[in-house]
C-alpha cells in the first residue's frame, strides 16, 4: 500500500514538473549551450528552491508571500529575470557550435541560476501552496510525520527524475543535431523565456494597478 504511494506521489512529481514552463525553458537552453552538467546542475539548483518552498509551507511561513507587495516584487524579479536570459539566449544563438561551448563556465553558476530563477518564480509559491499544501493537510491528519517526510521526498525525487531527463535531452540535442537546428531550439527557447517574462510582467501590472 505504501509503495503504490509513494510511486503515485514520485509521478505527481514529474507530473508537476514537465509542463512547458520558464524552468524547463530554461534548463533547456542552458544544456543546449553549455552541456548535460550545467542543465543537470541547473535542475539541481531548482530542487533545492522547491525543498525551500517546501519547508516554508510546512512552517505555515509561505502565507507572508501572498501579500500584494511581495508578489509584486516576485512577479517584477521574475519578469526581470527571463527577459534577460531569454534575450540572451537568442543573442548568443550565433555562438552555439561544438559541444565544448562554454562548459569551462562554473558549474556553481549554473546551480545559483536554477535556485534563484524557481525561487523568485511565483508560480513556484502557487504549485507548493495549493499542491503541497493539501498532501501536507492530508498526511499530517493521518498524524505520522514519518509519511509526510516520506511522500514528500517522493515528489522530489519525481522533480529530481525530470530535471535529469530535461538535461539528457538538451545534451543529445547539442551532440546529435545540426548548428542550424540547435540555433533554432535556442531562439526558439529564448522566445519562450520572453514570453513568460511578458506574462511575469503582466501579472505585475496587475497587482500594482488593479
Amino acid at each position: 500500500m505504501i509503495t503504490s504511494v509513494f510511486l503515485g506521489y514520485i509521478l505527481l512529481g514529474v507530473s508537476l514538473a514537465a509542463p512547458i514552463g520558464p524552468l524547463n525553458a530554461a534548463q533547456l537552453n542552458i544544456g543546449i549551450r553549455r552541456g548535460f552538467f550545467h542543465s543537470w546542475f541547473f535542475g539541481l539548483g531548482a530542487v533545492l528552491a522547491d525543498m525551500v518552498y517546501m519547508l516554508l509551507v510546512y512552517l505555515g511561513v509561505v502565507h507572508f508571500l501572498e501579500a500584494p507587495f511581495i508578489q509584486t516584487f516576485l512577479w517584477l524579479f521574475g519578469f526581470f529575470v527571463l527577459t534577460y536570459t531569454g534575450i540572451e539566449s537568442i543573442l548568443s544563438r550565433g555562438q552555439i557550435k561544438e559541444t565544448e561551448l562554454n562548459e569551462r563556465e562554473p558549474l556553481g553558476k549554473s546551480f545559483l541560476s536554477g535556485f534563484w530563477m524557481s525561487l523568485f518564480n511565483p508560480m513556484s509559491i502557487l504549485f507548493w501552496l495549493g499542491i503541497y499544501g493539501s498532501v501536507l493537510a492530508k498526511e499530517t491528519g493521518s498524524g505520522s510525520l514519518w509519511h509526510l517526510i516520506v511522500f514528500s521526498s517522493a515528489i522530489l525525487l519525481g522533480i529530481f527524475m525530470w530535471d535529469l531527463t530535461v538535461a539528457t535531452m538538451s545534451s543529445f540535442f547539442r551532440r546529435y543535431l545540426s548548428p542550424v537546428l540547435l540555433k533554432t531550439i535556442s531562439v526558439v527557447s529564448g522566445l519562450s523565456l520572453l514570453g513568460f517574462g511578458l506574462h511575469f510582467g503582466i501579472q505585475a501590472i496587475k497587482v500594482l494597478f488593479f
